[in-house]
């Protein structure tokens, strides 16, 4: 009796009941599943209105490919040469572009409108013409903006927002976007205020297009500023950094009052944080107004020659935290805006673009006519290409030094954005070819060296002058 109930149970053979997967799951749970995606796939996508959809997106190609190519000529010879040149005209040759994709738009949206006419589903349709919606929209906003950030951005809105309303899960998601809020206060009748992440997502995408729009309505002002002669550089430069932070910042506060942004409920917050950020970017705020103190009072301007530290170069550009330097080697020095309140800057150009440049020489006590030298040096300065007539070069002499006598030659040049250190080594290249014309010499120091003891056996040349002007003697 005991051998009997220790023996195993014979294998089901061919019986799908006592398989190892129904064991472990349960028949009756497999069976359910099989029969619930057998139902789904007969009732939703195995059906004559599915058949009738797909057929509709295959047989949609045929006259979107014979209609495509008869829009793009249409719109290329009778729209496109009539319309405005700018972003109209940029449109009109992105509809061309996309004309066969508009053309199976409009096939599959005649389409859908005929299947709800004879009651059929149009949900294969539907989904269809939603992705290819986002397509043309994604691809003439790159055609049209030429934007690499509005491309991206066209890319990573709209596609998505098709791809999940085509699925039928947008709503979904937007009601989780909903629910996963933060509190940030209440109101004036003690309400709880909340911020979700969906009015986040609403508050970029609305200052992303107005951003746009200011960046845009900035582009034109400034054009038309920069176009009146009247105005002059430095106040140009002034009302261009005005719009550059007024027209960013407006765009901001216009997209949280579009979505209902309740600030009245940050009163108290705000100003912590204000606070906080005022501390941190000080410097910040600092190159701001230090900026606007620079066009203010037209200390320097765009165009003129300054010198800052070790920095020589002509202004390129005055932004609100820096002033951009092109310097002679074609590198351009960021300079923060406060540099120039607190350390000061030497401006070649401020009221004249005429500076006066020195070349600095000595000639040997054995030089008699001094003043024919001085006025052959003046003549021969006038030589260079750079130095101008009026006023006229000069050359003084500035002291009878221990080697020489020495001269100060001081011209003048009109562009002191082309150098100062190459002009200053011409005029002195000129003055040596001059001195060495007339046999006037250029001394050097000379020392004699007195030597009064040596030890015994070192030689000495007597009177024997070295290559350095130096003389050893003996005593």
């Amino acid at each position: 009796m005991l051998q009997e109930q220790n023996q195993p149970p014979a294998p089901n053979n061919g019986d799908p009941d006592g398989s190892t997967l129904e064991t472990l799951v349960g028949a009756d749970t497999v069976r359910e599943k099989l029969a619930e995606l057998a139902g789904m796939l007969q009732g939703q996508v195995l059906t004559v209105g599915a058949a009738i959809e797909a057929a509709l997106l295959v047989i949609a190609l045929a006259p979107a490919a014979l209609f495509g190519p008869q829009l793009r000529k249409f719109i290329q010879g009778q729209i496109a040469p009539r319309a405005p040149y700018g972003i109209i005209r940029r449109a009109a040759n992105a509809f061309a572009h996309l004309a066969t994709p508009i053309a199976l738009y409009i096939v599959l949206q005649t389409g859908v409108i005929i299947l709800q006419a004879l009651g059929n589903s149009t949900g294969l349709v539907s989904a269809g013409v939603s992705l290819l919606t986002a397509w043309i929209a994604i691809r003439l906003v790159t055609l049209v903006i030429r934007s690499p950030f509005w491309s991206r951005f066209a890319f990573y809105v709209a596609w998505p927002l098709a791809a999940l309303d085509a699925f039928g899960i947008l709503d979904d998601v937007v009601r989780q976007l909903e629910a996963f809020a933060i509190p940030i206060g209440k109101d004036d009748e003690g309400a709880s205020q909340t911020f979700s992440a969906l009015d986040l997502i609403r508050t970029l995408i609305v200052f992303g297009v107005l951003f746009w729009g200011a960046s845009f309505i900035s582009h034109t002002v400034k054009g038309r500023i920069n176009a009146i002669d009247e105005l002059t550089v430095s106040f140009k430069a002034l009302l261009s950094k005005i719009l550059d932070i007024l027209l960013p910042i407006v765009a901001l506060v216009a997209a949280l009052q579009i979505v209902g942004f309740p600030f009245g409920t940050l009163a108290i917050f705000g100003g912590a944080v204000g606070l906080g950020i005022g501390l941190g970017m000080q410097r910040t705020v600092s190159n701001f107004f230090a900026g606007f103190t620079l066009i203010a009072d037209k200390s320097i301007k765009p165009g003129d020659v300054i010198e800052i530290g070790n920095t020589y170069g002509w202004v390129t550009q005055m932004n609100a935290r820096y002033v951009s330097i092109r310097t002679r080697d074609g590198t351009d020095h960021l300079v923060p805006n406060d540099r120039f309140i607190e350390e000061g800057v030497v401006n070649w150009s401020h009221a004249d673009r005429v500076v006066r440049m020195h070349a600095e020489f000595g000639v040997s006590y054995s030089t008699k006519n001094l003043r024919e030298l001085a006025k052959m040096c003046e003549q021969a300065a006038l030589t260079v290409d750079r130095v101008i007539k009026t006023p006229a070069p000069r050359c003084n002499l500035i002291e009878f030094g221990d080697n020489s006598i020495n001269f100060d030659l001081r011209f003048w040049i009109s562009d002191p954005a082309n150098g100062t250190s190459n002009i200053r080594s011409e005029v002195m290249l000129t003055i040596w070819e001059l001195l060495a014309e007339h046999n006037i010499e250029v001394p050097f120091p000379q020392r004699d060296i007195h030597i009064k003891t040596a030890p015994e056996g070192v030689r000495f040349a007597v009177e024997a002058p070295d290559n350095a002007g130096m003389s050893t003697t003996r005593e």
